[in-house]
């Protein structure tokens, strides 16, 4: 079949479409930005990559006319827009209707549990897309999941800060709250084996693991599977914003992502039961072993997607990278440097490794510093790391940056500094002429923003030359 996939670069799009293409299937991967694309795509050609942006009808003509099943994985965690409800109403509707201007079956829609009466903005907002995506059309498929663990989910990430950083947690009272994990591996199954399945046609489905856990059981689980010793006390007095700080400061989550958590982990997520595990033959394994599979996946470095490298994990930077691919020169402050080049695959292999666990090669500390002063001020700090601690991909998260351009033919590498700033600010590696080419921009926004450049110019004479001899020293 021909199969549409939305939300392609996203956690659950980048981990369906390799499934999809061992089915055999011809999958159409709709994103925004096609620099965001997996590389590895250009060379399947059972993958076409198109760009669509659903909020903007124009864009979609670009969706080919004879598809057959498509998946509707577009949703937000971000309270970054007051009116994400619209947005994602909007999304909704503009698919639909070029959906129904195709030859599509079935679409499939991965959605969140809501038997609750009282309901998250985030899962009001889940059931609203439900009902906007019914249609004559085409057979609707619904699977509504609560929290999904697997290596590099929010809640898989967020779990592991808490667990692994504090010894004795005193915990907000939501942390009482009762709901079902599902392995990730297990709501991919649902997913991929529902295609073209007419059993499932215009029907919706809960998919659960087979516990019902609440967060402080699944705290004290996911230490038991590291070994740790943790103690948790919940106190009734933790406001939800509160509870919101409490999760941005201790773990590598957004401001606003921590708002969407708390908002929702209020909310009891339990499923109804169902036929669909004998229908599908899913059996989901337990959240232990899921925790148990994620662990194995990192120590293989091996995590295909991670809620990190999302755009609204700092909510700083849009999603068209191409508007950022071009450093600007004029109005701008730079920090240049070259060296000689002893061994250029042995330098790109540096850079390509930068940041995350290596740290930045001299001066770390200060690199350190400048992340706590940021997470002070409401930024992100260095706490995301980075994926893969080998690989760089176009908007994949690297510390407190976002990179933009990522190319080993070419030998450059293209940073944005998504940190709390009076400006903007790139930073670029790149090998030319037998030369390292090492430059830092910034842009300046008024008074201060120039008052920042020349504070921190000593510091940057340091850093930046240390960071390139180092890079060239093989």
């Amino acid at each position: 079949m021909k199969i549409l996939v939305t939300g392609a670069t996203g956690y659950i799009g980048k981990r369906l479409i390799p499934l999809l293409v061992n089915d055999d299937h011809q999958v159409v991967c709709a994103v925004r930005d096609k620099l965001r694309a997996d590389k590895s795509y250009a060379e399947e050609a059972s993958i076409d990559v198109i760009e669509a942006d659903f909020l903007k009808p124009e864009t979609l003509h670009s969706i080919p006319d004879d598809i057959d099943v498509a998946f509707y994985l577009i949703h937000s965690m971000s309270n970054s827009s007051k009116d994400f409800e619209s947005l994602e109403e909007r999304c909704a509707k503009n698919f639909k209707n070029q959906l129904e201007k195709t030859t599509v079956k079935q679409v499939i829609y991965l959605s969140g549990i809501t038997n609750e009466d009282n309901l998250s903005k985030h899962l009001q907002s889940r059931k609203n897309v439900e009902n906007l995506l019914q249609s004559d059309a085409y057979a609707l498929t619904i699977f509504k999941a609560g929290i999904i663990v697997g290596s590099g989910s929010s809640s898989f990430e967020i779990i592991r800060d808490l667990v692994e950083k504090l010894p004795f947690m005193i915990a907000p009272k939501w942390l009482n709250t009762k709901t079902q994990p599902l392995a990730v591996r297990d709501i991919l199954s649902f997913l991929h084996r529902s295609v073209g399945f007419e059993d499932v046609y215009n029907k919706s489905f809960d998919v659960f693991g087979p516990e019902v856990l609440t967060y402080k059981q699944m705290l004290l689980q996911f230490a038991e599977v590291r070994g740790l010793k943790r103690y948790i006390l919940t106190v009734p007095v933790m406001t939800p914003k509160l509870s919101s700080y409490w999760l941005y400061f201790v773990t590598s989550t957004s401001y606003k992502l921590a708002t969407s958590l708390v908002d929702s982990m209020g909310v009891q997520i339990i499923g109804k039961p169902s036929h669909i595990n004998t229908l599908l033959q899913v059996d989901p394994i337990s959240y232990k072993a899921a925790v148990a599979h994620a662990f194995e996946k990192i120590e293989q470095n091996s995590i295909v997607s991670s809620w990190k490298d999302s755009m609204v994990s700092s909510g700083r930077l849009k999603n068209n990278l191409h508007k950022y691919i071009n450093v600007p020169k004029y109005g701008c402050f730079q920090d240049y440097k070259e060296r000689p080049v002893i061994n250029s695959e042995k330098t790109i292999d540096k850079i390509w490794r930068i940041g995350g666990t290596t740290g930045w090669y001299y001066g770390t500390f200060l690199w350190k510093i400048r992340g706590y002063i940021d997470k002070l001020l409401g930024g992100i700090g260095l706490r995301r790391g980075r994926t893969s601690p080998t690989q760089l991909d176009a908007g994949d998260a690297l510390d407190f940056w976002r990179v933009i351009f990522a190319d080993k033919a070419q030998k450059k590498l293209l940073l944005y500094a998504e940190m709390r700033l009076p400006g903007e600010a790139w930073l670029e590696f790149k090998i030319e002429d037998g030369l390292l080419k090492q430059t830092a921009t910034f842009r300046p926004r008024g008074l201060w923003g120039r008052l920042y450049w020349y504070s921190v110019l000593p510091f940057h004479g340091l850093i930046f030359k240390g960071m390139i001899n180092k890079l060239v020293d093989v």
